[in-house]
This record gives C-alpha cells, sequence and structure tokens, in this order.
C-alpha cells in the first residue's frame, strides 16, 4: 500500500442528540481513517470525544448549542487543531438523511442544494436540521472548503415503484408521499463488506438488521436494496428507542381528534415518547432494559424482537426467500441477547444460531446445520460518506 499523500478529509455523520466525526488521510487506495470521534449534545455542558486517532481524550466544551452551530463547531476545530494539522483537510462530506426523489447519490453542496435539502426537513424533522446546521456553520467558518452531502434515502432507490408505493390517490404519490427507506449508508457499507467476506453470497437473498437506537432492516438481493422497513419518515417499520414504528393511522387521527392533542404534542409523542422508552417507562437503552427485572422491561424487550422477526418475514416474502441474516448497529453489533431472540422467532425459516459463536458476537453465528446463514457485521457509514466526498472532491496528486 502506498504513503498516505498528506491530506485529510473530515466527515460528520449528525444524528438527533449526537454529531460523529471522522478523519480520514487520503492516499492511493484511498480514504483511511485515523481518527473517530463525538460531539455530544446529550450533556450538559457538551462533550467532544476523540475515542480514535493520534491522541485521544473527552473533555467539557466552553460553546453552547443554539439556533446555529458555529460556536459550537470554532471550538471543535480549534481543540481538533491542538492534534490534527486542519490546513490539510481537502474537504467536509456530511451524511443528510432525506435527500427525497432529487438527490440519488452524493453530491457536492452549493446554496442550490442547501436550499432544497431545506424543503426535505418536515419529512426527517430530527435529523435534517442538525445536519443542514453543520453544512451552513461549515460555509460560514471555512468559507473556502468544499462539502458533500451522502444520502440515507439514496441507496433505496433501486426499489421498484411497487414497493415505495402508499395504498393513496396518485397524485399523492406524484407529490413524493411515498417510501424513501433510510440507513442506506449504513447498508450500502454493510452489503459491501458482506460481498466482500462472502463472495458467494453476492447474489443471494439477504436481509439486514441495523439495530440501534433508529432501527430498520433491508432487503437485499444481489447487493441492491429491493424493500426495507422505513418508509415515508425515520417512524415507521419496527419499534425503536423513542420512536414508535408503524403505527395505525387511526390511532393519529384519534390522538388528534377526540383526544385533542395539538401536531406537536403527537410528534413529541412519537419521536421522543414511544418505542422501548414508551413501553417499558424505564429507559430507551435496551442494555438497562436487559439488566432490569421489571415486567415492563421484558415485555418492552419482547415487542421489540417480536416485531423485528415479523418484518425479516415480510422482506423474505419481498425476496422470496432468505439466505442469510445480517445483524449491525449497536444492538445487532453487541447484544446476544436480542439477536437469539429474534433468531428463536425465525426458526421455522430455518435459521438455528451457534449459541457460543452467538455469545462472543463472533462475525459468523449460525449454526453448522441453519438453512439460513447469519453473520455479525460492524458497520461503518462515515467511511462510506469519505469514500464519496473523496470521489466527488479529490484529484489525484
Amino acid at each position: 500500500m502506498g504513503k498516505d499523500d498528506g491530506r485529510i478529509l473530515l466527515t460528520f455523520n449528525a444524528g438527533s442528540s449526537t454529531v460523529k466525526l471522522g478523519l480520514f488521510a487520503l492516499g492511493p487506495q484511498g480514504p483511511r481513517r485515523i481518527g473517530k470521534g463525538m460531539i455530544d449534545f446529550r450533556r450538559e455542558p457538551l462533550r467532544f470525544q476523540l475515542t480514535e486517532g493520534p491522541d485521544r481524550f473527552d473533555i467539557a466544551l466552553e460553546a453552547r448549542p443554539g439556533a446555529e452551530l458555529d460556536d459550537v463547531l470554532s471550538e471543535v476545530l480549534r481543540r481538533l487543531s491542538w492534534h490534527v494539522d486542519l490546513d490539510a483537510i481537502a474537504g467536509i462530506g456530511h451524511r443528510i438523511v432525506h435527500g427525497g426523489d432529487r438527490f440519488t447519490g452524493p453530491v457536492r453542496i452549493d446554496d442550490e442544494v442547501i436550499t432544497a435539502l431545506e424543503a426535505l426537513t418536515p419529512l426527517a424533522p430530527l435529523h435534517q436540521p442538525q445536519g443542514l446546521r453543520l453544512v451552513r456553520a461549515v460555509a460560514r467558518l471555512r468559507p473556502g472548503l468544499p462539502q458533500t452531502a451522502s444520502f440515507d434515502t439514496a441507496f433505496h432507490r433501486s426499489q421498484s415503484d411497487l414497493a415505495r408505493r402508499f395504498a393513496i390517490p396518485r397524485a399523492l404519490h406524484d407529490q413524493g408521499i411515498k417510501r424513501y427507506g433510510f440507513h442506506g449508508l449504513s447498508y450500502a457499507f454493510v452489503a459491501a463488506e458482506l460481498a466482500r467476506r462472502h463472495p458467494d453470497l453476492s447474489d443471494a437473498k439477504v436481509v439486514v438488521a441495523h439495530l440501534g437506537s433508529g432501527a430498520s432492516l433491508c432487503a437485499l438481493e444481489g447487493g441492491l436494496s429491493r424493500d426495507t422497513s422505513m418508509g415515508f419518515s425515520t417512524l415507521d417499520g419496527v419499534p425503536m428507542a423513542t420512536r414508535c414504528g408503524a403505527i395505525d393511522a387511526g390511532v393519529l387521527l384519534h390522538l388528534l381528534g377526540p383526544m385533542g392533542q395539538s401536531v406537536a404534542q403527537v410528534e413529541d409523542l412519537l419521536y421522543r415518547r414511544s418505542g422501548l422508552l414508551g413501553v417499558s417507562g424505564i429507559s430507551a437503552d435496551s442494555r438497562e432494559l436487559l439488566d432490569s427485572d421489571a415486567p415492563e422491561a421484558a415485555e418492552a424487550l419482547d415487542l421489540f424482537t417480536f416485531r423485528i422477526a415479523g418484518e425479516v418475514a415480510r422482506l423474505a416474502t419481498t425476496l422470496g426467500g432468505l439466505d442469510a441474516l445480517v445483524f449491525t448497529a449497536g444492538i445487532g453489533e453487541h447484544q446476544p441477547r436480542i439477536r437469539k431472540a429474534i433468531a428463536r422467532r425465525l426458526a421455522w425459516l430455518g435459521l438455528e444460531l451457534d449459541e457460543s459463536a452467538n455469545a462472543a458476537n463472533a462475525a459468523t453465528i449460525s449454526a453448522a446445520g441453519s438453512r439460513v446463514e447469519a453473520f455479525v457485521i460492524a458497520t461503518d457509514e462515515e467511511q462510506v460518506i469519505a469514500d464519496e466526498a473523496c470521489a466527488l472532491l479529490v484529484e489525484p496528486t
């Protein structure tokens, strides 16, 4: 492998309450990760961590979040400059959750792109604003630095119109009310990594379960998305940490009508007070629920795994079979009891786990005689962002 050329890519992966940072050195083999960090907006004061890189640290920030993130980002870059030569940054890549129908792949960001992305904010109210605040802050602080956007929705554009359609009037579908799907950067990485590790499965029928605070599943065939659990918004599909997952639209009509709740109250309920937190009344963190003896904790986890197994079965119907199941993201990669509970409900499909391999979070966790193979693959959304940014921004040296 050749030497790095001295240039750096910085990536931002904005969630609803955290921003993950990636530092990548550029070289003949493409971006190579040299650092990983996070800005945690859940803490007071804010915390900035560098968990991988030249110098690891975990510090409190003096800046406070406001309507914009200029102060926070300015301090983050200043602190980072003590450890990394920021003058070597060739560009910044961002994860943007929603690209709608317009953005089918990564793009360089300009004013026209920002305006188009702002218009999509109602479709992803937890994530889109945070990503755009970072984009605008970079543009003001480092106006000459090129930026790119990588979209969670773009990976799912390979789905058929049938899979993306709701049973609503056609005019509404044509106006953009359709299933978009999310976690696409994660699925893109896992699909490529699965093909690299198991080339015999390159054309297989595979379901990937991205299980974290946000959770969704994706049906892959030949490495392409054919169906997914999330639809028009990041609320859809299986229950999540604080999000409800799929819900009868009649419930929403009841909340807004006879119960007299406002749109803002219903939004808060569905995004922030439901899911594992709502059912358990204890915590949104599955680790805390696994450690709890409370029956409500067990019920929340049972509902979580019940709905996930049901979604695997539905996606297998889309594919016309199932060759492999892949677990990824925080819960999927690190919680054997959750994987075991899901697999137990899928035994009728021929899925059998190797108990010791599953307990060890091994790369292959299916038993030798299992008709459906099962794997654990650590996802890396920032690597996908860096690869896409590199392709758009960086000229060979």
